[in-house]
C-alpha cells in the first residue's frame, strides 16, 4: 500500500498529475491536486515525475 502527499503550499493546481497518474488517484479539489483514490495507488511514481512544483511524495506504507 502505498500513501500520496501532495503540499498544498507547493502545489499551483496545474493538474499534470491528475492527467498522468494511470490509477486515478488524484482529483483537482479548491484549485489543488487532492489524492481521493490512495487505495488505488500503484506507486509507480509518475505523479512525482510530472509534478513541476515537487509537490508529491509517495511513500510505502
Amino acid at each position: 500500500m502505498f500513501e500520496v502527499e501532495v503540499d498544498k503550499d507547493k502545489c499551483t493546481g496545474c493538474s499534470e498529475c491528475v492527467d498522468a497518474c494511470p490509477a486515478s488517484v488524484l482529483e483537482l479539489v479548491d484549485e489543488k491536486s487532492e489524492p481521493v483514490e490512495m487505495d488505488e495507488c500503484l506507486g509507480c511514481e509518475t505523479c512525482v515525475e510530472v509534478c513541476p512544483d515537487a509537490a508529491i511524495t509517495v511513500t510505502e506504507v
